[in-house]
């Protein structure tokens, strides 16, 4: 996953709190549309995008999240893996579409490059599904 802020993450709204004394502002909603790629390579195949929102409601970057990780061309092409989850080491899969009907399952993340502007993240999932 490829996120550029203020280009695929944009935030939508954020509480007027006075007293954040955390680099990342508590309650901040953002909306989400990453491309999905193969490897961290910004000229790795995209294969299909990450919809979703994101809720920063911790005081340590922790976030609540919902996530669409949707498939456009290959093996998967129109099948889909949703993730309703705490940002914390494994995401909960709670179902998907086309070849992922009824999914469940963990999403397991590794952070390859996180800054001010970039995040790029590799997501290994293992899912049950029908």
């Amino acid at each position: 996953m490829h996120e550029f802020t203020g280009t695929t993450a944009v935030v939508l709204t954020q509480a007027n709190i006075t007293s954040n004394n955390t680099s990342v502002p508590f309650a901040t909603l953002v909306a989400v549309n990453d491309p999905l790629r193969t490897g961290p390579e910004p000229d790795s195949d995209l294969i299909g995008n990450v919809q979703g929102i994101s809720l920063l409601a911790g005081s340590n970057a922790s976030s609540t999240q919902y996530i669409d990780f949707g498939f456009n061309t290959g093996k998967f092409n129109g099948s889909s893996l949703s993730v309703f989850s705490r940002g914390e080491a494994g995401l909960a899969v709670v179902g998907g579409r086309g070849q992922f009907t009824m999914a469940t399952g963990t999403a397991l993340f590794n952070p390859i490059l996180i800054n001010a502007t970039n995040v790029i993240m590799e997501f290994n999932f293992t899912v049950i599904h029908y």
